[in-house]
């Protein structure tokens, strides 16, 4: 600990904070670099950064594993061993530059040509090799060749499959959306989408009931919805995305897909042949990260099976446009893709039977304004929706007029408007308002909302309607209505009942309702990073570090802590050093106190006499 602690202390605050984020371990606690040694030092922080290693690196690491168990080390004789062990030229060429960076990992410490491995790192890493890690020898194996794609192998059909994979994705995810646009869906106090939330999420995607969770995971991924309370809404976010293109769609899903895989597995994909298969893919990641743990199996699955919804993989062979993604050229990957996808159209057959079929998918912009007064019967390639009374009067309380409904008809019908559905939005602009729905006046509280019609036989019919019972109508007058529920409420129950109901203001003008607000987008909270915050601590006493005596101190009190033995340098009186195998016992008042290893007796000296302290012999 004390050869790592002299290391933090020679690093720049640069050098030390890049070491320090390319680690786990818990900040608290840790008040200077001897703390800052410690904690690096603790098993789960080393064994995480070893399981982060490339094969190069861990083979140079247990190299000099092997080679310092009785003592320290040089570079030459790393790359010596590795030479021994038939490593590749090109790989123990490389052993000072690995070194270099085993080194900015605090997994190693260089001095000059001289290499020491900390004692905590030798422990976690030597019983290993051979057992759950590869031994020196495996490891210094050379890589296997990078298999090459042949020239007359037809990616046509692959991709074929996977743009119609992605397209069902992406399509199935907008259906979702569109669903929580109606309703929201409830979160359970467990965890996971209510029973009956899921069927009707999963029956409006066209997906099966066991696909939605990691269906409704990617659209939280992407930000597409967000949960608020205990319910799940379509982001603000989410709404712009449905009125994107297919290609806009499918891109921003592979981008949220791409960046939620660890950098150094998708460096190395990404750079391997596009004719690998998932078997080999996997095999090959593995040989190449043979210390790798959850980070690499939740990076393969995420890589593998996760790129199966989005068209980067069919039947677990990744595609073509897999490597692009993970180079980061989404747009060429989402051009290359979206060149399979269905075209999309922007006109309809309109039906005399008041149905409304388009012969492709419908583009987004023209799909969101028809589905705000037409109720979509059959989601596919060929989409089907229907026009009712119910979902024209949807459409007027959100701002449609009959002539606004026409016209936009009009403009989509490749068949022009037939007369039954002219009549029926004609009926339904007529009646629309026939029935309001506004706030009660303060003096009919409890009640909050009031519905009045000059149709004393509508007001009848409400007040006795027993699929209005759950909003408590009460007759007042023989045109008003009270509930003591809020007029949203009211409002959607009416209009779920098919009546012709518009909400009012105070002063009786129609306004526009939304059933279910866009949830905002949350902001990201400001990060801390907690690393700056330590260094902020432990370099408290100024770039220069504390003094050398009390730098001196705290490598004695660590050595004490941890039942270390030094071998300490005194100056004498005569000006001479001397060299001593100490046990540092406490350090107080500016003395200290220490067991004599060879003498076995108790020495006490001061600080001011200590010239310089260092790890003592392997051996003793």
């Amino acid at each position: 600990m004390l050869e790592l602690a002299a290391r933090l202390r020679g690093l720049s605050r640069d050098s030390l904070a890049a070491a320090l984020h390319s680690r786990e371990f818990e900040t608290s606690g840790v008040r200077d670099l001897f703390d800052l040694a410690e904690v690096v030092l603790a098993p789960d922080s080393i064994d995480q950064a070893v399981s982060r290693l490339d094969r190069r690196r861990l083979a140079v690491l247990a190299t000099a594993v092997e080679l310092t168990a009785d003592g320290d080390t040089t570079v030459e004789a790393v790359r010596r061993e590795l030479e021994r062990h038939a490593a590749s030229a090109e790989l123990s060429d490389a052993a000072g530059e690995l070194l270099d960076a085993l080194t900015d990992l605090l997994l190693v410490v260089r001095v000059d040509d001289r290499i020491h491995v900390p004692t905590a790192v030798n422990a976690r890493v030597a019983p290993r090799l051979g057992d759950d890690l590869p031994t020196v020898a495996e490891l210094a194996t050379p890589a296997p060749p990078v298999l090459v794609s042949a020239d007359d192998v037809d990616r046509t059909m692959i991709d074929r499959r996977a743009a119609e994979t992605a397209y069902a994705t992406v399509a199935a995810t907008a259906e979702v959306l569109a669903a929580l646009g109606t309703q929201p869906a409830r979160e359970l106090a467990k965890g996971g989408l209510a029973l009956p939330d899921s069927k009707r999420l999963a029956e409006a995607s066209g997906i099966a009931l066991e696909g939605l969770p990691r269906l409704f995971h990617r659209a939280e991924e992407a930000g597409l919805v967000v949960r608020e309370g205990a319910f799940w809404l379509e982001s603000e976010p989410g709404a712009a995305w449905s009125l994107e293109s297919a290609e806009g769609r499918w891109r921003r899903l592979a981008e949220c897909w791409r960046d939620r895989i660890p950098e150094a597995l998708r460096e190395l994909v990404a750079r391997r042949s596009e004719s690998l298969t998932a078997s080999t893919l996997r095999d090959d990641v593995r040989w190449f990260y043979p210390a790798g743990g959850h980070w690499l199996d939740e990076g393969l699955e995420r890589l593998i099976d996760e790129a199966e919804a989005l068209g980067l993989a069919v039947a677990g062979e990744p595609a073509p446009t897999a490597l692009l993604v993970l180079a980061g050229e989404l747009d060429q990957a989402a051009a290359r893709l979206s060149a399979q996808f269905p075209a999309q159209v922007d006109k309809v057959y309109l039906q005399h039977d008041l149905s409304i079929v388009s012969p492709g998918p419908l583009e987004p912009a023209l799909d969101a304004r028809l589905r705000s007064f037409a109720d979509v019967e059959g989601r596919d390639l060929a989409s089907t929706y229907r026009v009712s009374a119910a979902s024209l009067n949807r459409g007027l309380a959100a701002g449609e007029t009959a002539d606004s409904i026409l016209d936009f008809l009009g403009r989509l019908s490749l068949t022009g408007i037939p007369q039954p559905l002219a009549y029926l939005v004609g009926e339904a602009a007529s009646r629309f308002g026939s029935l309001r729905v506004a706030l009660a006046d303060p003096a009919d509280a409890p009640a909050r909302a009031a519905v009045r019609s000059d149709d004393e036989q509508l007001v009848r019919t409400l007040a006795v309607d027993q699929s209005l019972v759950s909003i408590g109508l009460r007759q007042t007058g023989p045109h008003r209505l009270l509930s003591r529920f809020a007029p949203e409420v009211v409002f959607w129950a009416l209009s779920d009942a098919r009546y012709p109901v518009a909400a009012e203001d105070a002063a009786g003008n129609i306004i526009r309702l939304r059933r279910h607000h866009l949830a905002a987008a949350p902001e990201p909270a400001p990060k801390t990073d907690p690393i700056e915050a330590l260094l902020d601590l432990v370099l408290a006493e100024g770039e220069g570090g504390p003094t050398e005596e009390a730098w001196l101190a705290r490598q004695l009190e660590a050595a004490a802590r941890s039942k270390e033995t030094l071998t300490v340098t005194v100056r004498m009186p005569s000006g001479d050093t001397a060299d001593y195998l100490l046990a540092p016992a406490s350090v107080a008042n500016g003395r200290l106190r220490a067991r004599d290893r060879k003498a076995d007796i108790e020495r006490t000296l001061p600080l001011s006499a200590i010239a310089a302290v260092s790890p003592a012999p392997a051996g003793s």
